[in-house]
């Protein structure tokens, strides 16, 4: 029997990243997850879950002598881990410009160079980076997540070029509006009208082409596919969009 194909997915704990785990592990491959927030019980039994924040170098290292311990190689790293600042640019700070950077962006970059010669070790390693619809059109209040989110697609095209020696694809999912509990956090923003949180997600809904906001799995599976070489193998340096249509729409419409 082959050996199982192991993933490593940061933010693990969130919506699309817990979605993502379980999308993986159904699909047979073992998983390592890591977040700075406990995953709980449900975490598979024949993976690895890893408490550490992302944004912190130190911790980065730590996450990746623990993987090294666990597998001799990676067949995928998803850096879908994320920090949003809902606030316009004059009232953002430095320090939450240089956090959302150091978790979106910088974290990717580290990432991929730690995971590198695990990755190099499959033979055909992937790498999906969860960027944004906000990385190509965005919204007044989240200056600092779409420039960590533009900057992660160009650091993917980069990773393709760089990588491709070593059979290692990278591309990104940019997702629009999923019905997450980051997502929910950001309703109070000034472009986004009505009374409740849930008036705010249905106003946003009707926004979209398909009237709806996405599910979490429906991310999940955007992403296994981008992993899966069996599905994607001549894909690299591409940008994936899953965003129910929003992007589609022309603003003066």
């Amino acid at each position: 029997m082959d050996n199982p194909r192991v993933v490593l997915i940061t933010g693990a704990a969130g919506g699309i990243g817990r979605a993502t785990v379980k999308v993986f592990a159904e699909a047979g491959w073992k998983v390592i997850g890591v977040d700075r927030k406990d995953f709980g019980d449900a975490f598979p039994e024949k993976g690895l879950f890893i408490k550490a924040d992302i944004s912190d170098g130190k911790q980065m290292h730590a996450i990746f002598e623990n993987t090294q311990s666990f597998t001799s190689s990676l067949d995928a790293l998803v850096n879908n881990a994320a920090l949003q600042v809902s606030k316009p640019i004059l009232e953002t700070s430095v320090e939450e410009w240089d956090a959302t950077i150091a978790s979106n962006l910088r974290s990717a970059f580290l990432g991929v160079k730690l995971a590198h010669p695990l990755l190099k070790a499959s033979g055909h390693g992937a790498i999906v980076n969860i960027s944004s619809v906000h990385a190509i059109c965005t919204s007044p209040g989240v200056a600092a997540y779409a420039a960590s989110k533009g900057g992660l697609l160009a650091l993917t095209r980069a990773i393709a070029i760089e990588f491709a020696g070593d059979n290692i694809r990278a591309n990104a999912v940019l997702p629009g509006a999923v019905d997450t509990p980051m997502l929910r956090a950001s309703m109070d923003r000034d472009n986004l009208s009505g009374g409740t949180v849930t008036d705010r997600l249905e106003n946003l809904a009707r926004k979209t082409v398909n009237g709806r906001v996405g599910q979490p799995e429906e991310i999940a599976h955007a992403i296994y596919f981008l992993a899966d070489g069996n599905q994607s193998s001549f894909m690299t340096g591409n940008a994936l969009v899953v965003d129910g249509g929003a992007t589609a729409r022309l603003s003066t419409e």
